[in-house]
Formats: C-alpha cells, structure tokens, sequence
C-alpha cells in the first residue's frame, strides 16, 4: 500500500500502481453526457491521464486547466481529468471553464479504476475518492509515464510526462 499526505498527514493509498512499461488496464468510465467511455475506444492515439479526487476542489480544477492549455503539445493524444465527480458536475466545469481539450470522466460506473490504477484512498477523511496521479500512455496502452503526487493538494510533474510522451512521439 502507498501513501500520500494530506495537510502532512498520511493517507493510505490501495490497489496496484501501474509502472512503466506495464500495459494499462482497460477502464470503463463516464462523460459528462451520461455515456460509457472505455479506453479501448482511443486505440491508436496517446493518451494523457490525470486522476484527481474532484474537480470541484481547488488542486482537480487546476490540473484541469493545465492540461487544456498544454494538450496541443501532446501529437496524436487524448487528454482526460478522472475524478468521483457526478457527470453533471463534471459538465457544469465543462461549460464554466469553456475546455475543449480535455474530456473529464467520471468514475460512477468503473469504480473498479480506483484500485486497477492504485489510487483507492483508503483512510478518512478522504477514503472512497482519488489521489492525485499522472499517467502517459502510448497507442497501445502501454504506460509511458507514471507519477503518484505525493501531496493530495499538489500538481503533477507535467515536464516529466511531456518528455515521455514526446520521447516516445519521436522513436515512432
């Protein structure tokens, strides 16, 4: 089990952490329309993940933001912001914030993404959401990037992932 700190205190982190080079496992989350999304359905393109415990929160909206103003530096990939947010809440930041970059999902029908991407937050006061991570993808779903922020309330290392991610646009 991983931790993470919150307000510096630590905060039990389960399931399985994908690494690099692991093939990520298949998901089945929500968009903002109510609709099924698999990742299946981006098979061919990159993919940048972020995984927030919600958008509604300070940290979920900034990742969100960053990420819409840097997804056109990421050739041939789809960018995604998953949180516990209901669809309806995740449309609200949708329409507020004007993104069209960024697809935020919802876990309300894969909550099994919370322990296949060893997420789960398992002690209170925030047990049942999120914690904050980074993951790259390649076309083939294999994990490019991978990074467990260690603070609750921290962004991730976008630097990072950029080389990553465009490392691997370079070598195909």
């Amino acid at each position: 089990m991983a931790t993470v700190l919150l307000n510096g205190e630590p905060l039990g982190v389960g399931g399985r952490f994908p690494r690099v080079g692991d093939n990520a496992p298949s998901f089945m989350l929500v968009d903002t329309n109510l609709a099924d999304v698999p990742l299946a359905k981006f098979i061919g393109r990159r993919k940048v993940i972020a995984v927030v415990p919600s958008v509604d929160a300070e940290i979920g909206l900034k990742i969100a933001r960053r990420l819409e103003a840097i997804a056109d530096g990421f050739p041939n990939a789809k960018c995604f912001v998953v949180s516990i947010d209901t669809p309806y809440a995740l449309g609200r930041i949708v329409a507020t914030e004007g993104m069209r970059k960024v697809q935020l999902l919802s876990t309300m029908r894969g909550r099994d993404f919370h322990k296949d991407y060893g997420v789960m937050i398992t002690d209170v006061p925030l047990s049942g959401m999120m914690a904050t991570a980074l993951f790259g993808l390649d076309v083939d779903d294999n994990v490019l990037y991978a990074e467990l922020v260690m603070d609750v309330n921290s962004e991730p290392n976008y630097e990072k992932l950029a080389e990553a991610m465009l490392a691997a646009a370079a070598a195909s």
